[in-house]
């Protein structure tokens, strides 16, 4: 039974990768990852905020009293030619390369290009397999079109793809009026990975102190189906390696993912709410269903439920809405039937 599968140029023993979250964010945890079975690691973001934040206030210290005498205007050098950001996240890289034999993926989140971008070389120079861009944007200025909003993605792409030789992976949200559109030019521009969907945490009201506060729920199988159609439509249509995140849980949602065209499945919700020795069992759970169909290895089904191979294409599409509404059956008890 041969699970192995290629993300990024790099090979994997499988396609289960933990995303981004807290399960990374110390050497021991990325250990515990290695050691209950996951076959890569992305850590978690690096924040655009977090970065910016640090530079000014190695500015301010750096610049401070400088007008008092004029011997203070040469004590330190010039604020510019200092490289600055959260050091702790390039040691976590470098100690996690040195601790661990599977492959290592850093991640930046941000919206914005500029000096923050040019990060990602210390990522790389830091030992870093490969780069996902996390670029989490939700654009509330009404006077932003869409053609403005899809010029950031490839702003931060392009400064970041001239600053890096490793591959990079960009984490996309969905709701671009022309996903298969965006997804082929973000692949043309030097993507070498898209990763379906970025879950966008929504805020909610507390009534009684009458503030905005956050809201985390974690993810369920549910929230499979809107990646799963989307790496469906897109598998062998655009250049880059396709991954699903969000709704994976249990060896079927693992292959349906690889069904509809997915390189790697990753997760995050499963492994903080049942511990990250689920990817080993979920694993044997995948050997025995393969091994009953008879499937020999990954690689064979990958695709094979991509809209490029079914034979009702349109099922990805609009007439597939209209079947959705007319199948619903409620019953006496309430169930779907």
């Amino acid at each position: 039974m041969d699970l192995s599968t290629t993300y990024l140029g790099l090979p994997l023993e499988h396609p289960i990768v933990p995303s981004a979250s807290p399960l990374s964010e110390s050497v021991d945890k990325i250990r515990r990852l290695e050691d209950t079975g996951a076959a890569a690691v992305v850590l978690p973001s690096l924040f655009e905020e977090q970065i910016i934040r640090e530079g000014e206030s190695l500015h301010h210290y750096l610049s401070y009293g400088t007008e008092s005498f004029p011997e203070a205007l040469s004590y330190f050098p010039e604020p510019e030619r200092f490289t600055v950001g959260p050091d702790a996240y390039l040691g976590l890289i470098q100690k996690a390369k040195e601790a661990v034999d599977i492959p290592v993926i850093g991640s930046l989140n941000g919206h914005t290009p500029g000096g923050w971008t040019r990060y990602a070389h210390l990522i790389e120079e830091a030992g870093a397999d490969g780069l996902e861009l996390n670029i989490y944007h939700i654009p509330t200025d009404p006077r932003t079109d869409g053609a403005g909003v899809e010029k950031l993605y490839f702003d931060v792409l392009r400064d970041v793809r001239e600053t890096v030789s490793i591959p990079l992976a960009v984490k996309l949200s969905p709701f671009f009026s022309a996903t298969a559109n965006m997804a082929l030019r973000l692949g043309n521009a030097g993507a070498d990975a898209l990763v379906l969907f970025n879950r966008f945490y929504q805020p909610d009201f507390d009534l009684e102190a009458l503030e905005v506060v956050p809201h985390l729920v974690l993810s369920d199988s549910n929230e499979l189906t809107l990646p799963l159609r989307w790496v469906a439509i897109l598998y062998g249509r655009v250049p880059s390696d396709l991954a699903i995140t969000s709704g994976v849980h249990s060896h079927i949602d693992v292959l349906k993912g690889l069904m509809a065209g997915a390189r790697v499945t990753m997760m995050a919700s499963e492994l903080l709410a049942n511990g990250p020795e689920r990817i080993g069992r979920i694993l044997e759970a995948m050997r025995s269903w393969m091994e009953e169909h008879e499937y020999h290895s990954v690689k064979q089904m990958q695709g094979s439920m991509s809209q490029l191979h079914v034979g009702d294409a349109e099922a990805f599409e609009r007439a597939n809405y209209m079947r959705t509404l007319q199948s619903y059956r409620p019953d006496p008890t309430g169930t779907l039937i």
